[in-house]
């Protein structure tokens, strides 16, 4: 069974889908500078400057068949209180664990949060890797300290 949700005194999780575009769009792209540098972030292609709205919302349709086939699991990170996105957490199966979440062994996890949270990022690095622990079955998970 894939977690729905994770609830903290700060924030919650909720899988991320198309109907976040907006906001999504709004946290990330007033970030861009943050999140390329934040742990697990440095030297990848997102986020693009140049991406529209209308690109992340084939972004989120994908995350959300990844999070329908099992092969991936995306989370918008939501202020608790409110309904603002202020963050992400991508896990994904590590690439030499095919199949989705039956079978797996290992996840390669990346997060981020807006820039005017960023005193939240180690309370989210640390309540997802506690929740990796306690509520998933990865024996190994590859998430770039805090």
């Amino acid at each position: 069974m894939v977690p729905r949700s994770l609830v903290c005194a700060s924030f919650r999780l909720e899988p991320l889908g198309p109907e976040h575009n907006e906001g999504d769009y709004r946290a990330w792209t007033s970030s861009i500078s943050h999140i390329r540098a934040t742990p697990g972030f440095e030297g990848r292609p997102w986020p693009q400057s140049d991406m529209t709205l209308a690109e992340n919302l084939g972004d989120l349709q994908r995350h959300a068949s990844d999070f329908a086939a099992r092969s991936g699991f995306t989370y918008t990170v939501r202020a608790v209180g409110s309904d603002e996105i202020i963050g992400c957490v991508y896990i994904y199966p590590a690439a030499d664990s095919a199949g989705g979440v039956s079978g797996v062994s290992g996840a390669a996890v990346r997060s981020w949060v807006s820039a005017d949270r960023a005193s939240l990022d180690v309370v989210l690095y640390d309540a997802v890797s506690r929740w990796l622990r306690s509520a998933w079955p990865f024996t190994e998970v590859r998430y770039a300290p805090r």
